[in-house]
């Protein structure tokens, strides 16, 4: 079992935050030193209370689905002594409503285009390294998961 750490960070500043004009603009720092510019995105709330220029969840959604396929792309590929010499991906998540009338990402798509060295797979080779991709995607298979919420109170007091 590993386990997988974000650390996200907002601090309201001088906003008044009761009128519901205050930044959205937040960072998600990892364990590794990145801090990545984060927001709600444009579609949702408008700028300037979001920042266009900063990731939102719906995207890091559609791009943790997209990095996942890749890898394990990759590492199929190698194992199978396909040589990639380049991969990229245009992926794209549609919000809509689901099921029961909640926004949610109702279908995300990979475009992923890959140029191979050498020994060029036949297109059922390469549909069956995608399709292998996807079942042992960690996120794909994740989207099924249970999400639990431990909230905990700061002390005013404290910075």
């Amino acid at each position: 079992m590993s386990t997988y750490t974000a650390h996200t960070v907002w601090t309201r500043g001088d906003q008044a935050f009761t009128d519901n004009r205050y930044s959205r603009r937040h960072e998600i720092r990892f364990d590794g030193g990145v801090t990545l510019p984060a927001s709600s995105s444009p579609h949702v709330v408008p700028v300037p209370y979001s920042d266009p220029a900063a990731v939102d969840p719906e995207e890091a959604f559609v791009a943790a689905l997209s990095s996942c396929h890749m890898l394990w792309f990759l590492s199929l590929a190698a194992r199978g002594g396909w040589c990639v010499d380049h991969y990229e991906d245009a992926a794209e998540g549609v919000m809509a409503a689901g099921p029961e009338g909640k926004q949610m990402i109702t279908a995300v798509t990979l475009r992923p285009a890959v140029r191979f060295a050498g020994q060029q797979p036949t297109a059922e080779q390469h549909a069956a390294l995608h399709h292998a991709a996807h079942d042992a995607c960690f996120i794909a298979n994740s989207v099924k998961s249970d999400l639990h919420c431990h909230p905990s109170l700061l002390n005013p007091m404290e910075q």
